[in-house]
């Protein structure tokens, strides 16, 4: 499985704390100085089946200070999955990523439903 973190983030810190703590192997992957692909994104999208706003980090400085909020329903899925792959930044994190399941953001319980 892919784990794709920023390391300076509290939430990334716990799901790999909780991976860690139950034996769960993982690729490790940092976000910012591996940033998503395009073509990846686009698969992790179509596999999730989640809103792709569910991809976005609306939390994020840099998906605010871009305005995101009021440009993103006027954009295509095709422009908003290349804005995604510019920078680490605007993706939600942490992500877990195997061959037939995406989960975005750390939610403990999820988690032990789908990895445990």
């Amino acid at each position: 499985m892919l784990f794709i973190q920023y390391p300076k983030c509290s939430t990334c810190q716990k799901a790999k704390k909780w991976l860690d703590t139950n034996n769960i192997a993982y690729v490790d992957r940092h976000i910012v100085d591996n940033n998503p692909t395009y073509d990846e994104l686009k698969e992790w999208y179509g596999k999730s089946g989640l809103p792709l706003k569910r991809f976005f980090n609306t939390s994020g400085l840099l998906y605010k200070d871009m305005q995101l909020k009021d440009k993103l329903p006027a954009m295509s899925e095709e422009e908003q999955l290349k804005l995604l792959a510019t920078n680490g930044m605007l993706v939600k994190r942490p992500l877990m990523i195997d061959e037939d399941m995406v989960l975005i953001g750390f939610k403990e319980q999820e988690w032990g439903e789908k990895l445990l």
